[in-house]
């Protein structure tokens, strides 16, 4: 690691203020930390959160929950509201990393966790997300984990979040402070950006900009199901994951809520994909129709094309699973 200073924010209004001024936001650190000692990162200054009263899992007004930015994902995966209401979220979490990460990272961390791009870890190597203009050594290299939706020719990469898709399927929104003291509210899909020409910008956050808490709606109707298909059964990354909120009765489908991790740069969900299910009678061509709106568009670079199949294989089963009486 490069030398670096340290200091424990007193307040949200503190640590967004040191953010703003170049410093870097420090909790859970388990994926900052590693990015530090690989020189992706070399921040001059960490700001440390962890005192500041933000972690907490609270019941909204509407019925829902509000959770901390700081609530750990070990905490949240166990809360027994989330256990019963939000069982996708749980599932999601648990799925992701190992016991020991999950005491540790946060839910606002998880959030703006970066890439696990081969390239993008590798100094050595070109990478626009790291070195902006500096190239995509993706494109033409081992790209299996990478993205076939939503990538551009700049960035390829996929966000490796489990829980963000969990919450995408929930529609849920993002709260956030500035330097300035101003207060926000960001509906979940709006979060993360897709790289276009600019990959390097990876959220909507403003610099400095702090989450602060993550709002879930009241408990959807329904099945509730997270699937991820991955390399091997513990601590690896989604080559594929849907999570699935999904209403059925009488053989036919009332809703759908589907959304996709280990294919695009951010939770990636189509609206289109759900409006062929509503109404629809409980049936492989209903499933193979919401398959082919979500992978409209779908590319892959080589060695990532089976993700192509995979997907469609994977949402079938879970719509499967989900309509199952």
């Amino acid at each position: 690691m490069k030398q670096f200073t340290y200091e424990r924010a007193a307040s949200p209004e503190a640590a967004t203020a040191a953010a703003k001024a170049g410093g870097r936001i420090i909790a859970g650190g388990t994926n900052l930390l590693d990015l530090m000692k690989l020189q992706v990162e070399t921040p001059s200054q960490l700001i440390d959160i962890n005192r500041l009263p933000l972690d907490k899992i609270e019941e909204t007004p509407e019925g829902g929950l509000r959770v901390g930015a700081l609530v750990r994902n070990s905490d949240l995966a166990a809360d027994p509201r989330v256990r019963r209401h939000y069982g996708v979220l749980s599932r999601a979490l648990l799925a992701g990393a190992s016991a020991q990460l999950r005491n540790k990272a946060t839910t606002g961390g998880n959030l703006l966790q970066r890439t696990r791009c081969y390239y993008f870890y590798d100094i050595t190597k070109p990478c626009n997300k790291r070195a902006p203009g500096s190239g995509c050594a993706a494109l033409a290299g081992f790209n299996r984990i990478h993205a076939v939706l939503g990538a551009s020719d700049q960035c390829i990469a996929t966000h490796p979040s489990d829980m963000a898709v969990a919450m995408r399927a929930l529609d849920a929104k993002v709260e956030t402070i500035d330097a300035e003291g101003a207060e926000r509210v960001i509906p979940i899909t709006d979060l993360h950006r897709l790289p276009g020409n600019t990959p390097q910008v990876e959220t909507t956050l403003k610099p400095g900009e702090l989450i602060t808490a993550v709002t879930l709606p009241p408990p959807l109707p329904g099945v509730q199901i997270y699937r991820k298909v991955r390399d091997r059964a513990s601590y690896a990354f989604a080559l594929v994951s849907v999570a699935a909120v999904v209403e059925a009765e009488g053989g036919r489908i009332r809703s759908a809520r589907l959304a996709f991790g280990g294919l695009a740069p951010k939770p990636w969900r189509v609206l289109e994909a759900e409006e062929k299910l509503a109404g629809a009678t409980v049936n492989a061509a209903a499933f193979d129709a919401s398959a082919t709106a979500v992978l409209a568009g779908a590319h892959g670079y080589g060695s990532n094309d089976f993700k192509i199949p995979l997907a469609r294989r994977t949402l079938r089963a879970v719509l499967a699973e989900a309509t199952r009486t």
